[in-house]
């Protein structure tokens, strides 16, 4: 799927992904590829993406905590999400 996290500063990250575990209200959740549309508030945590190829260069960034080649996270205060025909959009601060 593809994957955008937004700040009001910066894109943080896009590309694709197989995976991404988010902290909504109630708890954390994942969303996988072809998952069906969702829309849901996100508190203070952790964003676990899992990628579909391994991070480039031209990725990463201060935002980012690299766990391994193909996995990533990536904290935020709160936000958005927004997962639709196999797009994800995280609009977080």
């Amino acid at each position: 799927m593809k994957l955008e996290i937004i700040t009001p500063e910066a894109n943080i990250f896009s590309g694709e992904a197989k995976s991404v575990s988010l902290p909504g209200l109630d708890g954390i959740f994942q969303v996988l590829n072809n998952h069906a549309p969702v829309i849901s508030a996100l508190k203070e945590g952790s964003l676990v993406i899992e990628l579909e190829a391994p991070l480039n260069e031209e990725q990463k960034n201060d935002m980012i905590s690299v766990d391994s080649p193909e996995k990533i996270t990536v904290f935020i205060k709160g936000g958005v999400a927004e997962l639709n025909q196999n797009k994800l959009i995280v609009l977080a601060e």
